[in-house]
C-alpha cells in the first residue's frame, strides 16, 4: 500500500469512532481499525501515516487490536496487518460481553445486601429515561400498567406491542381519543381517561409505569426530563393504586357521564378548581375553555 495523505475524521467516522470507544477501543485503536478496513494489508508505518497516529502508539495499538481479534498479522517480512470482518468482530465482542456480564452478575449478587428495594433511583436526561422505560417493558413477565398521553405512549409503542404479543397483560389509562391504537392483542385493556381523554393538570406530562406489580417508574417528559424508579413496595402499591383508580373513573364516566357532569360541572370542574394550584387552574381553563 502506498503511503497517502493523513485521513481526517469526518462526521460519519466520528460517530463510528465514538461507538468503538464505547466498546473499549482507544481513540488510536479506533482510527487504526477504520484505516485498515479501508486499506489492507498495511504495515504499522503505513497505518501510522495514513491514520495520523504516532508510530510508537501505532505498534502498541496494533498489538492490543490483534489480541482482541480486531486485526490480524498476515506477513512477516515486513509485518503487515488486515482488519477483521466488522460483523464477526462485533459479534465476538457481544458474546464476550454477555458472558462477562452474566459472570459479574452472579459474583456481584453475592456481595449485594439485597435491600435496594427501599430506595428511589433518579434517572436524568431523555436518552437515559427512554432507555430505562424500554428496559422495564422488555423485562416484564406478567403485567404492564401505564398512564400517559398518547404521544408519550407512542414513543414506546413497539416495545409495548412486543410485550403484549409475548403474553404480558397491558392496562393503559390514556390521555387521548383513540384507544384502539394501543389494543395490540386481546390482553390489552385501554381506558380513555375520564372517558374523554382531555389532558388535565400536570399528570398528562407524566409517564407512569408499573411492571409486574413489583417496580414502577414515573417520568416527567417536558422541560428537565427526569424519572423516579423504585421497587419499594409501598410506593409501587401507591402508583398502581393511582392507575387503578383512574381505570375506575374511566368506566364510571362511561356509564354515568351526564349525571357526573350535572353534579360537578364539565370535567369535574367544581371538584378540580377547589383543590388545584393556581397554575393547574390556568391550565384547566386553557385546555377546556371553561372559566
Amino acid at each position: 500500500m502506498a503511503v497517502g495523505k493523513v485521513r481526517h475524521l469526518n462526521a460519519a467516522d466520528g460517530q463510528i469512532s465514538r461507538g468503538l470507544r464505547q466498546l473499549g477501543f482507544t481513540d488510536y485503536e479506533a482510527r487504526i481499525y477504520m484505516q485498515l478496513l479501508r486499506e489492507s494489508p498495511a504495515t504499522a508505518y503505513e497505518v501510522s501515516k495514513a491514520a495520523g497516529v504516532p508510530r510508537a502508539n501505532t505498534y502498541s495499538a496494533l498489538q492490543t487490536l490483534a489480541q482482541r481479534g480486531a486485526v490480524l498479522p498476515v506477513n512477516e517480512e515486513p509485518l503487515r496487518y488486515v482488519a477483521a470482518n466488522p460483523k464477526a468482530m462485533l459479534e465476538s465482542i457481544s458474546r464476550q460481553t454477555r458472558s462477562l456480564c452474566a459472570d459479574l452478575t452472579q459474583r456481584l449478587s453475592t456481595m449485594a445486601s439485597g435491600d435496594d428495594d427501599q430506595y428511589v433511583w433518579m434517572v436524568r436526561g431523555q436518552n437515559a429515561v427512554t432507555e430505562k422505560i424500554e428496559e422495564l417493558i422488555a423485562r416484564s413477565r406478567r403485567s404492564i400498567w401505564v398512564k400517559a398521553a398518547d404521544d408519550v405512549i407512542r414513543q414506546h409503542k413497539k416495545a409495548l406491542e412486543r410485550a403484549a404479543r409475548r403474553g404480558v397483560h397491558l392496562m393503559i389509562v390514556l390521555f387521548g381519543k383513540d384507544a384502539d391504537e394501543f389494543r395490540f392483542t386481546d390482553n390489552c385493556n385501554v381506558f380513555v381517561h375520564e372517558a374523554d381523554g382531555t389532558r388535565m393538570g400536570t399528570a398528562d406530562n407524566l409517564f407512569t409505569l408499573g411492571v409486574d406489580h413489583e417496580e414502577m417508574l414515573a417520568a416527567r417528559l417536558d422541560g428537565d426530563i427526569v424519572a423516579a424508579f423504585t421497587r419499594n413496595s409501598p410506593i409501587v402499591t401507591m402508583a398502581l393504586s393511582l392507575i387503578r383508580h383512574d381505570y375506575y373513573m374511566a368506566e364510571i364516566f362511561k356509564q354515568f357521564g351526564p349525571e357526573i357532569e350535572k353534579a360537578f360541572g364539565p370535567y369535574l370542574r367544581d371538584l378540580r378548581l377547589a383543590c388545584f394550584t393556581p397554575e393547574q387552574i390556568d391550565s384547566f381553563r386553557e385546555r377546556t375553555g371553561i372559566k
